[in-house]
C-alpha cells in the first residue's frame, strides 16, 4: 500500500473508532428544545454520511497498477519512465504544528470546565433544598404559628424585638 493509501485508510480507521464510542444517544438526552434536536440529529447525519464515506471509499487499497499491460501496448521505454517516476514519489509526512500550540488551552478549558461543573452542582444541590423548605413553608403557612416562624428565622425574631424594643412600627 503506498504512503497516501495508508494514511487514509489510518484515518478512516480512526474515525470509525471515534465514531463508535460517541454517547449520541446521551447527548440526545440533553437537548432541550425542539431546534436544538433538530440541529443534533443533522450534526449526527452528517458525521454518519463522513463516516460511511471514509469506510466504504478510502478504507479500500487501490489496485495494484499492471506495468506489463502498458508496455506491451505502449512500449517499454515510456512505461518504465513512468513506472520509475511513479516509485521515486514521496509523500512528505504530515507534521502537526497545530495540536501542540492548542492543546495547553483546551486542557486549560477542561480544568475551567470541571470547576464550573463542580460549582454548578453545588449551586444546584443547594436550589433543591431551598425549593424543597420553600415548599414545606408552602404547604405549613397556613397553620403555622409566629413561635414556629421565628424558629426557623431566628434573625427576624430578632429584628421585630428590636424594633418593638426601639418603638419602631414602621411608619
Amino acid at each position: 500500500m503506498s504512503g497516501a493509501g495508508k494514511k487514509v485508510m489510518d484515518v478512516a480507521n480512526l474515525t470509525f473508532k471515534v465514531g463508535k464510542k460517541i454517547d449520541w444517544d446521551g447527548m440526545a438526552k440533553l437537548m432541550v428544545s425542539d431546534e436544538a434536536r433538530k440541529e443534533f440529529a443533522n450534526l449526527r447525519r452528517a458525521f454518519d454520511e463522513v463516516n460511511q464515506t471514509l469506510e466504504t471509499k478510502f478504507s479500500q487499497e487501490p489496485e495494484p497498477i499492471d506495468w506489463e499491460y502498458y508496455r506491451k501496448g505502449i512500449g517499454s521505454r515510456l512505461v518504465d519512465m513512468y513506472k520509475e517516476a511513479y516509485d521515486n514519489v514521496k509523500i512528505p509526512k504530515y507534521v502537526d504544528t497545530v495540536t501542540p500550540e492548542y492543546k495547553p488551552k483546551f486542557d486549560a478549558l477542561l480544568v475551567e470546565l470541571k470547576d464550573a461543573e463542580e460549582k454548578s452542582l453545588k449551586e444546584s444541590e443547594r436550589l433543591e433544598k431551598e425549593i424543597a423548605e420553600v415548599q414545606e413553608m408552602k404547604k405549613k403557612i397556613a397553620t403555622m404559628t409566629a413561635d414556629e416562624y421565628f424558629e426557623k428565622h431566628p434573625e427576624l425574631r430578632k429584628k421585630f424585638d428590636d424594633e418593638i424594643r426601639n418603638d419602631y412600627w414602621g411608619y
